[in-house]
């Protein structure tokens, strides 16, 4: 008996050593977890790398247990400059899929459908390496179907049955007569699915029927590529029992630059800007701490990421027992970001590192070694590109706009375990046509139809301040400028499509800065007579020259018009668009008086405006 026993051990040890192996040696799997509208700072893992006041923003402890999705990023790579190349649901999700900027896809804009003939990374998977593919959850790529199902165009994935075009629905299930049914929280909804929402739910749904597209290959004996695609924490804001209570006790506050816009000090950028007003900011910012709507509003978002991330426990434990966890390549990410208030806004469309920005975390312990901080700034079009290289597709037969960062990823970690490298990416936004930017992991570069925008991210993470046209950053203006313009017309970036882009600082501008000598006072109030006598006082016609028409100089730099980069003196024919006459009030004559005009400089309202409050 114990010599059985003995060989039964040997043999099973055997077992194990040959699996091991063959694992090792198979090609690698893939399985993408892909949220939406995911503001990365809900994340631990991420928590982990910002200071306290960056990573709490909502408030002292005011933050989501994220376990599982931590443990991914230390058995892996963790990514803190990964951005999508638009902040919107169809266009990032097309060149996510392609690796082509959007225009290419023919789904640069929200519910337009992908062109029929976009090869995806997992039609190269199927093709050229024989992947059982599969696609559960949200798509947003076939145009206006709602919920889409069965639409008749795989885009390379073997099973697609639980893959919907578009439509944030809440419950799921396979009615035996009608096939794949989608429901909105109602209700008649709740009520239905009361006993089963542990089954029912969108994320508990999507999730096991990604399992099951796993378990199917597995039983086929073939390697596997499988989009598992959530659409929460996206609106509506609301998820199933317990999550829906777990983080009501938090008092969630307004974040600091949320605070700092309502106040306008300093105010947003013209391509974020809204209408606010200073006067009532304290009280604006009291109303919202206390309101019980917003209150619910992030318990259920906070709710839905916990949801989220004990999925993805779920998935981790599967397979870990069907043992092939060593050699599936394991990604986190996310379609686009949510502000969740910060600088006052909620959602997405913004090149903030809350919008435009996305968790990225990959796993593949065959492959990857674990605890690595990847700090190269990436983009969503690197995706396709940058895995098929690492599952070893080395002639995909796509010409990517994106690019491989295979290298970087599986490069052995140095003894600071962080990886920082020199490129910048591009983001735009497809939507409006208001924008575009370059960004590195240190500088982040917006050029649109108002002033332009340089945030130094090592100095100023919370995208407050511009230092554009500070002389310390002439230089990173100028090559970052030059590589955002160049992109911008070789992938038809809308904004290469507008009338106007300022391509350089107006020399004539005024701050949208609450005025630091008059205190809740604004340059454009200064047009009314009631406040234009406060023009008479240096402090205040320095900030506002427009308003107070002390200033009559044209632009030095360069201004985009109908496509083309010009100077002031080349306008003159374009005089009659306004933000033409705005860069050149010179040479087009737009200036109201001679600055000579004005009579010496006297102190408005009787006292010190700088000191007084109330003024």
């Amino acid at each position: 008996m114990t010599r059985i026993v003995h060989w039964a051990s040997v043999f099973i040890n055997l077992v194990s050593i040959i699996g091991a192996s063959a694992q090792a040696n198979d090609k690698p799997n893939l399985v993408v977890v892909y949220t939406d509208e995911h503001n990365y700072r809900t994340i631990g893992a991420y928590r982990e790398l910002l200071s306290k006041e960056h990573a709490e923003l909502w408030g002292d402890g005011v933050v989501v247990d994220t376990p599982n999705l931590d443990r991914l990023a230390h058995e892996g790579s963790i990514f803190t400059s990964m951005y999508t190349v638009a902040p919107l649901c169809t266009p990032s999700r097309a060149s996510f899929m392609t690796g082509l900027y959007p225009k290419a896809t023919g789904a640069w804009l929200n519910h337009n459908a992908m062109d029929p003939e976009m090869t995806t990374w997992a039609k190269i998977l199927r093709q050229k390496k024989g992947y059982h593919t599969g696609y559960s959850g949200k798509w947003h790529l076939n145009g206006d179907e709602k919920p889409g199902f069965d639409s008749g165009k795989s885009f390379g994935f073997t099973e697609h049955k639980w893959q919907y075009n578009r439509g944030h629905w809440k419950f799921f299930e396979d009615d035996p007569v009608n096939g794949p049914q989608a429901y909105e929280w109602t209700e008649a909804s709740e009520a239905k699915f009361k006993d089963t929402m542990e089954q029912n739910y969108a994320t508990d749904f999507l999730m096991d029927r990604g399992i099951e597209i796993i378990d199917n290959a597995l039983e086929q004996d073939l390697p596997f590529a499988v989009v598992i695609s959530i659409p929460d924490p996206h609106s509506p804001n609301i998820v199933r029992p317990p999550y829906d209570t777990i983080y009501d006790h938090y008092d969630y506050k307004v974040p600091f630059t949320g605070k700092v816009a309502l106040k306008k000090t300093p105010a947003l950028p013209g391509w974020s800007a809204m209408n606010i007003d200073i006067t009532d900011a304290q009280n604006t910012i009291s109303q919202l701490e206390n309101d019980e709507f917003r209150h619910r509003y992030f318990t259920m978002i906070y709710g839905m990421v916990k949801l989220i991330d004990d999925n993805v426990g779920k998935l981790l434990d599967h397979l870990e027992e069907k043992g092939v966890d060593q050699n599936t390549i394991v990604v986190f990410t996310s379609d686009h970001g949510d502000q969740l208030g910060e600088h006052a806004k909620h959602n997405k469309g913004r090149p903030y590192e809350t919008s435009a920005g996305v968790p990225m975390i990959l796993r593949w312990p065959n492959g990857v070694e674990k605890g690595k901080v990847i700090n190269t700034a990436y983009s969503s079009i690197d995706f396709a590109p940058t895995i098929l290289s690492m599952m070893g597709v080395q002639d995909p037969g796509v010409d990517f706009h994106g690019i491989d960062g295979s290298e970087e990823i599986m490069a052995p970690i140095t003894d600071k375990n962080t990886s920082l490298k020199t490129q910048t990416r591009f983001i735009t936004d497809s939507a409006k046509s208001q924008w575009a930017t370059a960004v590195r992991d240190d500088y982040k570069l917006t050029l649109s139809s108002t002033e332009p925008w340089l945030f130094d991210l090592s100095t100023d993470p919370h995208e407050i301040y511009n230092v554009y046209g500070d002389s310390n950053y002439t230089s990173i203006v100028e090559e970052m400028t030059e590589e955002l313009y160049e992109t911008m017309f070789q992938h038809r970036f809308p904004l290469a499509e507008a009338q106007v882009a300022y391509f350089s600082k107006p020399a004539c501008w005024d701050s949208r800065n609450q005025i630091s000598a008059w205190k809740k006072r604004e340059c454009n109030e200064l047009t009314d007579p009631r406040f234009s006598p406060g023009c008479q006082w240096r402090k205040i016609y320095e900030q506002c020259p427009v308003a107070c028409n002390r200033c009559c100089e044209d632009s030095p730099g360069q201004i985009l018009v109908n496509g083309a980069l010009r100077t002031c003196g080349t306008v003159s024919d374009l005089c009659s668009i306004g933000k033409v006459r705005n860069f050149c009030p010179a040479t087009c004559d737009a200036c109201l008086a001679k600055i000579s005009d004005f009579g010496s400089e006297t102190t408005v309202g009787g006292g010190g405006m700088e000191q007084d409050d109330d003024a």
